[in-house]
């Protein structure tokens, strides 16, 4: 008999409380184990108590941490009071599953250091990817490669938005506004839309699949917040989609890492990912890409990577046990490979803007004024030798004229 208890019953925790339930039958028919579901700690009992009768609720945390109990599954999400919950469970020599990304990103090392003391696991397969099974394919599918780069969609609000003004020509606000109404995003969106969510995803799958540990906060990070109608139709006009991508590279004996809003070529892998998937491309030096893709969230999608880590558990699969006790990674924030960049110049001398433009880049298309209503910017599509030297030129054009902002999108050409 498998006992769990589970903190928190929300949107994951509901899910995986009725996966439990629908699975119960096959697990005790294929592996002789019987599942049970004992106490799920909530705040207000009176809140939950007409959701689900199989399952008994507590306000008392003390009752999660009985002598009985074996696994404990953390849904609550945030990092206070979940951090104090996990490291007591371990300590207590149980068992725990997250998909907590926050709680993995600030305090992953700690916690598997503690588990892995005390003999049992920590899992969190659900925190990176919701119900797309990328940090298992990691540890044990591609362990015969050498990770060489990751570029990855991993926030669905950001992607569902970025879809509708790409498709339906919708402004951010309007965009924003139809994901909160959908549920995809929070009524605060900050976490997403900054681009917060996919930094702290982007550093679990770096740390497990380049062996350094990468602090999310090392990532350089831009949202999606300045992306506006006009950064389309330039997209368009080069055949391109805008994403959020989370990206980390190895180059030399630096980790690339940065999360930002990329061009990328519609009929790409990444660029036909709409709405509110996921999707993570991987290159092995053996496999070569292989892509990930799926629901990045949501109650089944990411109850099903929950569940799965709680199978594991049980099945006592622990020959790839994680650890993040890897030395630090020297993060470098700087693309360094030659690329072409859109570059977009609010001023009101354009003609000295357009002058510098194509004195520092030999490979410089400057978009016509008239055809895309340009009073008040020069836009242009300039081929840089790296991003060094592409800011270079930002910190000598303001200096050599006026300019209210300058704005760069990378296009990813691969």
């Amino acid at each position: 008999m498998a006992c769990i208890a589970m903190l928190g019953c929300g949107t994951v925790g509901s899910g995986v409380a009725k996966l439990i339930y629908k699975n119960r039958d096959r697990f005790k028919k294929n592996l002789n184990e019987e599942l049970i579901l004992s106490k799920v700690l909530v705040k207000d009992i009176n809140k939950h108590k007409e959701k689900n009768k199989d399952y008994i609720l507590t306000n008392d945390v003390e009752e999660i941490f009985n002598e009985n109990v074996d696994i404990v599954i953390e849904a609550m999400g945030g990092i206070n009071p979940s951090y104090e919950y996990v490291k007591r469970a371990l300590l207590l020599k149980k068992h725990v599953v997250t998909a907590n990304k926050d709680l993995i990103a600030e305090h992953g090392a700690e916690l598997l250091d503690i588990a892995n003391k005390n003999g049992v696991e920590l899992r969190f397969e659900a925190s990176v990817g919701g119900g797309i099974p990328i940090l298992k394919s990691l540890s044990e599918c591609l362990v015969g490669n050498k990770i060489k780069s990751i570029k990855a969609i991993l926030n669905g609000t950001t992607n569902f938005i970025l879809s509708k003004m790409s498709k339906e020509n919708m402004n951010y606000n309007d965009a924003l506004k139809l994901a909160q109404e959908l549920g995809f995003a929070e009524a605060n969106p900050e976490s997403d839309v900054m681009g917060y969510d996919a930094a702290r995803k982007l550093s679990i799958l770096s740390t497990i699949a380049f062996e350094k540990r990468v602090n999310w906060r090392n990532i350089k990070i831009s949202g999606i917040t300045n992306i506006d109608t006009e950064d389309f139709k330039y997209a368009q006009r080069e055949g391109c989609e805008i994403k959020l991508l989370a990206m980390s590279e190895l180059q030399n004996d630096e980790l690339y890492a940065a999360v930002s809003p990329v061009m990328v070529r519609k009929n790409s892998t990444l660029g036909r990912i709409e709405n509110e998937y996921n999707a993570i491309l991987v290159d092995g030096d053996a496999v070569g890409d292989v892509v990930f893709t799926g629901k990045g969230a949501g109650m089944f999608p990411t109850a099903s990577a929950v569940f799965s880590d709680i199978a594991d558990i049980i099945q006592s699969k622990r020959e790839s046990t994680l650890i993040f006790n890897y030395d630090k990674a020297d993060v470098n924030t700087l693309w360094k490979r030659e690329s072409k960049w859109l570059l977009r110049i609010k001023t009101e001398e354009r003609i000295k803007a357009m002058e510098t433009l194509t004195e520092y880049f030999s490979n410089c298309s400057i978009i016509s004024k008239e055809l895309y209503n340009l009073d008040g910017e020069v836009a242009a599509f300039v081929k840089s030798q790296s991003e060094a030297v592409l800011d270079r030129f930002i910190d000598d054009i303001k200096e050599r004229i006026n300019t209210e902002e300058i704005k760069k999108i990378l296009i990813l050409e691969d």
